[in-house]
């Protein structure tokens, strides 16, 4: 099987899928019936193109005009929900955005939204109970590996700063920046006395 069918087939059989799951998706969805969007990532150098009925297709190659075309990083996804940083984003040179606005907006929201529910999907196979007590023991390790993580990265800023002086304190950081500031003061006090006497002269 080629790959970019099998890329549009997973892209497109995830998308219905969490959709299905979300009354508020569903009726996302069909707000943007009868829409096609075209979305170029510019990571894979990839051009999706996204058409709308009951349910989303996502072709790799569509011969047909678009009603929305986009040119993005992936990341900049989530920012497209408010039009104000789609005007920032284009000046910025991280958006290139031809036809309609809105039906931007609607696109970014309903894919920033298509988050699965781990927690219904592992109680239709497992049960209740269990999935979530899988759930909340799984955030409780990440909550813990964050912390240790924490600790770890404050033990060895306190190991280059104090022990081996590979780098200053933030006291003798902040302390240095306040003499600059002093001599800055200084230089610019001669400066206008300088010119005060280059005047008289």
């Amino acid at each position: 099987m080629p790959f970019d069918p099998l890329v549009t087939a997973v892209i497109e059989t995830t998308l219905n899928t969490l959709i299905k799951d979300d009354p508020e998706l569903v009726r996302r969805l069909s707000r943007l019936k009868g829409q096609v969007i075209q979305v170029h990532l510019k990571e894979v150098n990839k051009t999706l193109t996204f058409i709308f009925s009951q349910q989303i297709d996502v072709l790799a190659n569509y011969e047909g005009e678009p009603d929305c075309y986009l040119s993005l990083n992936l990341s900049v996804l989530p920012e497209l929900r408010e039009q104000a940083n789609i005007t920032k984003l284009i000046k910025q040179d991280k958006l290139v955005l031809e036809g309609d606005i809105q039906l931007a907006q609607k696109f970014a929201q309903l894919m920033t939204d298509c988050k699965p529910d781990i927690a219904e999907w592992l109680s239709r196979l497992v049960g209740d109970v269990a999935a979530h007590s899988l759930v909340k023991g799984v955030s409780q390790f990440g909550s813990f590996v964050k912390s240790q993580v924490s600790k770890q990265q404050s033990y060895v800023g306190q190991v280059i700063t104090e022990e081996w002086r590979l780098a200053p304190a933030p006291l003798e950081v902040a302390y240095f920046c306040d003499q600059v500031d002093d001599v800055k003061s200084q230089a610019a006090r001669i400066e206008a006395k300088l010119n005060q006497l280059l005047e008289r002269v």
